[in-house]
């Protein structure tokens, strides 16, 4: 394996939880809902996992029970929500600490123990393909779930009937439910299902990525919230979102490794994050849309589409029937 396939491959490896958490969050917000607990989640599942598969020896029953663990957290959020009346944001917020505090504690007697992981299962003739086959088709289960989950979401938010009206309760769910959407049940069902998946982006990470519980997954939750925003709400660009920071912390780490930047380590884990903020600020200032008028005419929709960084119009709302 050359140096740019063993390269390419970390990267597809270490940022797949981080694809999955992004995915499902994207889910919960074309639904018009705010899971800010993440980043807690993210460990509580990890941990929770860890735990499962070393007293069951089950890696089946520790990914199912990470996967409710995401939907737990998730359904409190939208339960408060859609039934307390209450904001989002600061119940998201309230338990991402709670989570993260909660897996610490409970994960004291499963740090650094060590646990099963799920099997590298290379795919038959696929893996053999030259550079592509062994930065696509050489990883486990998991891995290949994190890559097809970006085709599929975006296959059904766009190419089915149940996707547009995703998409209508997060633009419009007054309207929608005008023409008999249950946008309430709705909601429920795509942030449970969106915490799930944020459940099991957590148990890729301690038992395939990050194995075991080791209590250093701090801030990856925040940065799968991140990437939605970076990805303009869109499931391959969130995904894209989610391969180059990676990718950044990779390049970063090597450069400081080989002596060629002389930093300390947190400034060189923080330059992914500056240039993230960077583009964000690009795509919300209007700096890009100034930059379209440069544009052949017949390509401006396009490129306009392409650029547009518009949240879902009821994002973080609640909505009330009458």
């Amino acid at each position: 394996m050359t140096g740019l396939e063993s390269t390419l491959r970390g990267i597809v490896r270490a940022a797949a939880p981080i694809v999955i958490a992004g995915q499902g969050e994207l889910l919960t917000e074309r639904a018009g809902v705010i899971n800010l607990s993440l980043n807690g989640t993210i460990m509580l599942s990890a941990m929770t996992a860890h735990a499962v598969v070393r007293n069951t020896g089950s890696l089946t029953q520790a990914v199912l029970a990470a996967m409710a663990v995401g939907a737990a957290v998730a359904f409190i959020v939208v339960f408060s929500s859609i039934a307390l009346k209450l904001n989002q944001v600061a119940v998201g917020f309230i338990l991402t600490i709670l989570c993260a505090d909660l897996a610490i504690f409970l994960g004291k007697p499963h740090f650094n123990q060590p646990g099963k992981q799920v099997p590298h299962t290379p795919i038959p003739i696929l893996s053999d393909i030259p550079l592509i086959g062994r930065v696509l088709f050489d990883h486990n289960v998991l891995i290949y779930f994190s890559l097809i989950l970006i085709g599929l979401v975006w296959f059904y938010i766009y190419r089915t009937r149940p996707g547009l009206t995703l998409r209508s309760i997060g633009e419009q769910p007054e309207a929608a439910f005008v023409r008999g959407t249950p946008v309430q049940a709705l909601r429920y069902a795509y942030t449970v299902l969106g915490g799930a998946l944020v459940g099991l982006a957590g148990a890729t990470y301690s038992l395939s990525v990050k194995l075991g519980w080791k209590e250093d997954l701090s801030g990856e939750g925040w940065i799968a919230l991140a990437i939605v925003i970076f990805g303009l709400w869109v499931p391959g660009r969130v995904a894209l979102g989610a391969y180059l920071i990676v990718g950044l912390r990779s390049v970063a780490i090597d450069l400081q490794d080989n002596d060629v930047i002389d930093l300390p380590a947190q400034i060189v884990n923080m330059l992914p994050w500056f240039l993230m903020i960077v583009t964000l600020l690009f795509a919300t200032s209007g700096v890009l849309e100034r930059l379209v008028r440069f544009t052949p005419d017949r390509f401006k929709p396009t490129v306009r589409r392409f650029l547009r960084a518009a949240p879902p119009r009821a994002l973080g709302t609640t909505f009330e029937k009458h």
